[in-house]
């Protein structure tokens, strides 16, 4: 099967998968950022998720001209689907894409989307779309598909070619194409869905388990909290039985597990279905910043530190570890929080953009030089260096200072004789 291939959106998804496939096809990689395709027509990659040599010797065509993708009969999108601010979702991305792809595409066209959707996004609010701008009939003239990205920012372990690819399409014979298509790159073999539905479907609730098993950590965690027992140490206990579940609390944040169950509880509340286990999961993963905050400050009030004022030092920004992605990050309204109490948060982050950080959050972010040995010191984010190098960052709280151990990865045995850790 030799398809010309084009890949739309060449962010954390699509580069990668741009990148895959142009391992075995020639591929065109378009983006609107006229800065991102110049980045990466010069090799950098500034997600970190395809490295220097792989990115070099792939057979891609970088632009930002829609034109280029006239050449192509085997289309790709593969750009955000964000929630605005009342969190609810916004196709905006997804739809401009469309328009872009409809503009400049032939008869004959597969157009296959891997954005996170709802059920029945692509077929009710894609294709409209597409036939608009290309003026011409879906199941006729081109004809759509669906494959839901699996691609987990910052793990080098599982890839785009190491994971099981679902796969759905319009007709059982185009279903066939895009499965071949997929299987000349993904050495994990593809996973035929019945319906592009289901393959909707499949990829929102993959995320939704997570959040809802990770909010019961949450609420474990504040009723453990209040009881004064280490959560982590009830959870490597409770571990030991074979079937116990390896979900541990934290903050909830990222372009996933924080954004995708609102598109599926928007279709559900939509057809007259009120959601209330996922909604009541969203509720207390997004609270635990508050929860986090409100403890650094009864930790400071017990041990007689000054607040209004203090220097806060909070290491890590990033919504998850070893990766520079700043989207939808929750360590963003810890820091928020601390702000209202009137704290001054000195923020590092070892894999995040300084200029990113300022853009999106105003953050200006600090290196390790730059901090001074402060009574508070909040492990925020679980990147590498942190941990292997914990001794080094430790020595940033004082000799009868409080450790805030959010990811846990901090021992006891770690503190000094004075000094007070909280975990999650």
């Amino acid at each position: 099967m030799n398809r010309k291939i084009a890949v739309v959106g060449l962010g954390y998804v699509g580069l990668p998968v741009a990148v895959s496939f142009g391992k075995v096809h020639e591929v065109i990689g378009f983006d609107i950022s006229k800065q991102r395709i110049n980045e990466l027509k010069e090799g950098y990659d500034r997600t970190n998720e395809v490295n220097e040599q792989d990115l070099s010797t792939a057979n891609i065509i970088f632009t930002s001209d829609k034109n280029e993708l006239k050449k192509a009969d085997f289309i790709i999108v593969a750009v955000p689907t964000p929630i605005n601010k009342h969190k609810q979702p916004d196709l905006t991305p997804l739809l401009k894409a469309s328009e872009s792809v409809g503009s400049v595409m032939n008869k004959g066209t597969i157009v296959v989307y891997e954005s996170t959707v709802y059920p029945g996004a692509t077929e009710e609010d894609c294709v409209p779309v597409l036939e608009k701008f290309s003026g011409l009939k879906s199941g006729k003239d081109f004809f759509v598909g669906y494959s839901p990205e699996r691609i987990n920012p910052g793990d080098k372990i599982h890839t785009f070619e190491t994971i099981t690819k679902v796969v759905s399409g319009q007709t059982p014979e185009i279903l066939d194409i895009v499965a071949e298509t997929y299987s000349t790159v993904v050495k994990a073999g593809v996973h035929k869905a019945p319906t592009i539905k289901v393959a909707e479907a499949a990829k929102v609730i993959e995320n939704t388990q997570r959040d809802v098993n990770i909010a019961l950590m949450n609420e474990l965690s504040l009723i453990f909290d209040k009881m004064n027992i280490n959560t982590k140490d009830v959870l490597e206990a409770a571990g030991t039985k074979w079937n116990f579940l390896n979900f541990n609390p934290g903050l909830v944040g990222g372009h996933c597990i924080g954004v995708d169950p609102y598109y599926l509880t928007h279709k559900a509340q939509e057809l007259g279905h009120h959601p209330e286990v996922i909604l009541a999961g969203r509720r207390i993963n997004d609270g635990m910043a508050k929860h986090i905050a409100s403890s650094i400050i009864k930790k400071m009030l017990k041990k007689g530190f000054p607040v209004v004022g203090a220097n806060v030092n909070v290491l890590g920004l990033t919504f998850k570890e070893n990766t520079p992605d700043l989207r939808n990050t929750k360590v963003i309204d810890v820091i928020k929080e601390l702000q209202d109490f009137g704290l001054n948060v000195i923020v590092n982050d070892v894999e995040a953009d300084a200029s990113e950080a300022k853009k999106f959050y105003d953050i200006d972010l600090k290196d390790i030089n730059e901090l001074n040995i402060e009574d508070v010191l909040v492990f925020a984010v679980s990147h590498d260096d942190y941990v292997t190098n914990k001794e080094k960052y430790l020595k940033l709280v004082s000799d009868k200072g409080v450790i805030i151990d959010i990811k846990g990865i901090i021992n006891d045995i770690d503190l000094k004789v004075n000094q007070s850790i909280w975990r999650i």
